[in-house]
């Protein structure tokens, strides 16, 4: 009878034959079992010290990696003069893997040890080991690795350099990345940019990645990851002008892959919920050709961040129960804060369930911090106490300082605000003055103003200052910034005799100032009021005024919560000069028009 040879077995044939053969095998796509049937061929028809087995044994570790580290890991070890080629397929292998990074580094230092020429490092051994060094946030071993670079001469190497920039400004050394960058030792290419620009963004240095981008532009064309940090930076600074000019790049100048890049449209996506602009952010979700759950994620945080949380739970909605997308922690961070910035208690407790029971979501400190400041800002103090004291994780200092609003909006005993303030103090990392801030309008709002005092005489003697308020208005493509009580812009005299004007038509209609919103401002009523007068938002809405067109939205960013002050002053003058108010502040949207706000009150 007779029989069949598998297709992998040989007879007795010259080695170099056997090499080709198997060499063939290993030039295309394989899966695992097939892999290691190939090793078992080689290790009965080669020598591992024939001058073709080190190339061998280099695609079978290659082909190893990307199925089964471990497996790939126990072949490495059995050979016994591995090349640079195998020593970078590992090191590589472990850099790009989940959980053994730092696994890529003690690979590295065993290949440094080495003194086989054939093991010596190349670019390729620097690029991935740096990879590694930049994700285990490894400053020491990274600064040695770039000790090695010089050594072996590899300092003009632009993707080495290039790697050594994301190095550095990953581990939070971005004045050295800027170094880097700016020596004149390597050859720029558009990844070197790319990787400048994304580094000041993911640090908020906008403006200056903006400033990069432009130097760029001069020498390159943007790719698609530079306009994913480009419309990021224009989504952080509310820049909307540039932001629309990103977005008509893309559709007028790049291919059809990239216009329709899930990426892209989700930076897209996250800049117009950002810049205020709702209904296009809508419009870019629908017309996606593909989504994956970040982009559900941005359109759920989009309206709830508006103040729109019937829109935003629509969308979750749709999300789970028609097109079946498994939602994630973030989801569920955009659906608690749409039930906080609607008011909806009942409903975010629910959410909150859901999310633990359906869906097996582990609550983190941002869900349990959602739900706390629900029940603070809904004056159920003690429910959200009660949640506090049960948590099974630490409550950090934004959990505190919700309570401690809560105390503040609610003008519940001074001394619950004081205790709120306490863990405050105890939890935050360094010394800020958004605690101090509070605990004064809890004493403001019991006007025990000589308390307001002493706590302003303790910041000062601490050297605590409060953070400055600062508004950023755009008009015809250019950014005016201005703080409070600010007298630096050129059009400073027209609009003070504005806003004076503002306060005759303010005074006309009865309206009278809530002086606690300035309970830090040690002077009397009428030099609280002149204060509160000046807040930043308030100098740059009157400036937009005064300089928009007719019919244009007025577009507000600022750094801090709007006062409650600010905040009925702004929905008067929505309706006294018939415009549109759009003003972002630290936690939300408040659209004002016609003498109303969407957040109705409730922010």
């Amino acid at each position: 009878m007779a029989t069949t040879q598998s297709p992998l077995l040989f007879s007795a044939t010259p080695i170099s034959n056997n090499h080709t053969r198997l060499v063939h095998l290993l030039d295309q796509p394989i899966s695992m079992p097939h892999l290691q049937q190939i090793h078992a061929q080689t290790l009965r028809a080669t020598h591992p010290t024939h001058p073709q087995s080190l190339f061998l044994y280099a695609k079978i570790i290659h082909h190893a990696s990307l199925a089964d580290l471990n497996y790939a890991t126990r072949v490495f070890r059995h050979f016994p003069n591995p090349n640079s080629f195998m020593w970078n397929t590992l090191i590589k292998a472990h850099a790009q893997s989940t959980h053994h990074k730092h696994h890529a580094i003690k690979l590295y230092n065993a290949m440094m040890e080495q003194e086989n020429t054939a093991s010596a490092p190349d670019s390729h051994t620097f690029v991935f080991v740096l990879k590694a060094c930049a994700f285990t946030f490894s400053l020491f071993e990274g600064k040695q690795v770039h000790a090695h670079v010089l050594k072996h001469g590899f300092e003009s190497c632009t993707r080495v350099c290039n790697s050594l920039i994301h190095f550095y400004a990953t581990c939070g050394c971005l004045d050295l990345a800027q170094k880097l960058f700016s020596t004149t030792l390597f050859v720029k290419n558009e990844v070197s940019w790319n990787v400048m620009i994304d580094s000041y963004v993911k640090v908020g240095e906008f403006e200056t990645s903006l400033k990069v981008f432009g130097e760029m532009q001069k020498l390159h064309d943007p790719d698609l990851y530079t306009m994913q940090s480009v419309i990021t930076a224009c989504a952080g600074l509310g820049a909307l002008s540039l932001g629309l000019w990103a977005h008509a790049y893309v559709l007028r100048k790049c291919d059809k892959r990239m216009v329709g890049d899930v990426l892209i449209n989700n930076c897209l996506l996250d800049m117009y919920c950002k810049c205020g602009l709702l209904d296009i952010a809508e419009q870019v979700f629908e017309s996606m050709p593909c989504r994956d759950v970040n982009s559900w994620n941005a359109i759920i945080l989009g309206f709830a961040m508006h103040g729109k949380a019937e829109g935003a739970l629509e969308y979750f909605d749709r999300m789970v129960n028609v097109e079946n997308v498994v939602p994630n922690s973030i989801t569920f961070v955009g659906v608690l804060s749409a039930c906080n910035h609607g008011g909806m208690v009942d409903e975010g407790v629910e959410y909150f369930d859901m999310m633990t029971k359906e869906f097996n979501v582990d609550p983190r400190i941002e869900h349990y911090g959602c739900l706390v400041d629900l029940f603070a800002r809904a004056g159920r103090i003690e429910e959200a106490l009660n949640l506090v004291s049960k948590m099974p994780i630490r409550p950090d200092a934004v959990i505190w300082r919700s309570l401690l609003n809560g105390c503040c909006k609610q003008q519940v005993s001074v001394e619950l605000g004081e205790e709120m303030a306490k863990q405050v103090f105890e939890s935050e990392e360094s010394v800020s003055s958004g605690a101090y801030v509070l605990l004064a309008k809890v004493y403001a709002s019991a006007s025990r103003w000589n308390d307001v005092g002493l706590l302003r005489k303790i910041m000062s003697d601490k050297g605590v200052t409060k953070e400055p308020g600062c508004s950023l208005i755009e008009i015809d493509g250019v950014v005016h910034e201005f703080f409070a009580g600010d007298t630096t812009h050129p059009q400073t005299k027209r609009i003070y005799n504005f806003m004076n004007e503002i306060e005759e038509k303010l005074k006309s209609i009865g309206y009278v100032s809530d002086c606690s919103g300035a309970p830090l401002v040690d002077e009397i009523d009428e030099g609280k009021q002149n204060t509160l007068r000046l807040h930043s938002e308030r100098l740059a809405i009157a400036f937009g005024i005064l300089n928009s067109r007719p019919g244009m939205p007025i577009r507000v960013f600022k750094n801090l919560s709007v006062c409650n002050n600010c905040h009925k002053v702004t929905k008067l003058m929505s309706r006294i000069y018939n415009v549109e108010i759009i003003v972002r502040d630290r936690i939300r949207f408040h659209h004002f028009k016609d003498g109303t706000c969407s957040c109705m009150d409730y922010w």
